[in-house]
């Protein structure tokens, strides 16, 4: 289900670009799902970093990190 709607996320983007090339596709769209992964984890978790941590497979120092990169502090 993630991959369809990413599929139709980037060819959207690709028809929004009307032509031009995209430039650092790659950080755009890693960068724009992780804010919103890590967010989304963290409201399920009652903002709970240690648990939001596990689910996400990554140490709390870690979370915190991207959580200070995103501004989700």
């Amino acid at each position: 289900m993630l991959a369809m709607v990413t599929r139709d996320i980037v060819e959207k983007y690709f028809d929004d670009l009307d032509g031009e090339d995209p430039v650092d596709m790659h950080d755009l769209v890693m960068s724009q799902v992780e804010s919103v992964l890590v967010d989304t984890v963290l409201e399920y978790t009652g903002s709970n970093q240690s648990q939001a941590a596990r689910w996400l497979g990554i140490n709390r120092n870690t979370l915190r990190k991207k959580m200070a990169l995103y501004h989700l502090e």
